[in-house]
């Protein structure tokens, strides 16, 4: 017991003038290790007389704690001092930076979404905006789907407590304008959305934009909604884009469509990105359901809605296949901007 005693308080005395993070968790492993001096020496005391036992135990106590303690400020100090160099060696000299080779255009999300306000503006749509958190009457039931609609399930929605949400798309910005104002109503809402999903594909925050025409009457019709998109993709992808209209299903529309546009990899020709048919799908749209209107309390109006991913429209539009590309700042992807 003596010659560990001894050994323990040689090691706190050699660990107070180690300087090398080896050399320390060597010394610490010899010493507080599973097989360590302390360790031996607490194994040890079954061997000692009960008289003593208690007063070495206590020794070895207060030994143990002292290690520790040294051992922690020794740590922090190698740590410190390795931080110092480390922030010496990467110094960065600003002066090497040219200015104009970081200028940049924006983020591609962003660039995205100001090319198709500018296109709606013109138009003479409003832009307006609501909050990320909505109740559920504004973001499923006014907009057609109630409690037990199937449309919920392809919605994985981050709840709250109390029926509140992260909004899963931006139509209840429509809902709340429809209330807030009267006929006639050319508005664009953009904004951020949430779902519980990510892939290659898919982000558990992505952005949309979506539009809304209302007027009096029953004039408004599915060719007005044609017309408007078409001018609106070509204004996008070029007047050499080919464009489908595909009958589709959406509960706060009908009839509903979904958009195709030739595939910007293949031209058309079948790939793997497009599933070999030529196109891909951009947005969804179609005549407002009777149901919405009737949620908001308009009585006879028409009018038309469609919506799109921000991030599918800028990754078709500039050739960038990962989704996630977007969000991790990595540079041979936003220095292109």
């Amino acid at each position: 017991m003596v010659e560990l005693k001894k050994l323990i308080t040689d090691s706190i005395a050699e660990l107070k003038s180690v300087n090398d993070r080896t050399q320390l968790e060597s010394l610490r492993i010899k010493v507080s290790g599973k097989k360590g001096y302390i360790a031996q020496a607490f194994a040890a005391l079954s061997q000692i007389s009960t008289d003593s036992k208690k007063e070495v135990a206590a020794d070895l106590h207060i030994l143990k704690k002292e290690f520790e303690s040294l051992f922690h400020t020794q740590k922090e100090i190698i740590d410190s001092k390795e931080l110092e160099l480390q922030l010496k060696q990467e110094k960065i000299d600003a002066s090497l930076f040219k200015a104009h080779g970081l200028m940049s255009n924006g983020h591609p999300i962003y660039q995205m979404r100001d090319m198709i306000i500018d296109f709606f503006i013109g138009l003479n749509f409003s832009l307006q905006d609501a909050g990320f958190i909505e109740d559920d009457f504004h973001n499923f039931e006014a907009l057609n789907m109630p409690k037990y609609h199937p449309a919920r399930d392809m919605q994985d929605t981050f709840y709250f407590q109390d029926s509140m949400l992260l909004r899963t798309h931006t139509s209840p910005t429509q809902i709340r304008t429809m209330e807030q104002n009267k006929p006639p109503i050319r508005m664009i809402c953009t904004g951020a959305t949430f779902r519980r999903d990510y892939d290659l594909t898919h982000s558990p925050m992505f952005h949309q934009c979506e539009g809304l025409v209302v007027e009096h009457g029953d004039h408004i019709s599915f060719a007005h909604l044609k017309d408007i998109l078409v001018q609106f993709i070509q204004y996008i992808f070029g007047n050499d884009v080919k464009i489908r209209f595909r009958s589709s299903f959406f509960p706060f529309t009908e009839p509903s469509a979904e958009v195709d546009i030739s595939c910007m990899f293949c031209k058309g020709s079948g790939c793997r990105v497009c599933s070999h048919t030529g196109f891909l799908e951009i947005l969804g749209c179609g005549v407002v359901h009777h149901n919405v209107f009737k949620a908001v309390g308009y009585e006879d109006v028409s009018g038309y809605a469609f919506g799109m991913g921000i991030e599918r429209l800028a990754m078709l539009k500039w050739g960038i296949n990962d989704l996630r590309s977007f969000y991790e700042t990595d540079l041979r992807i936003l220095e292109q901007f």
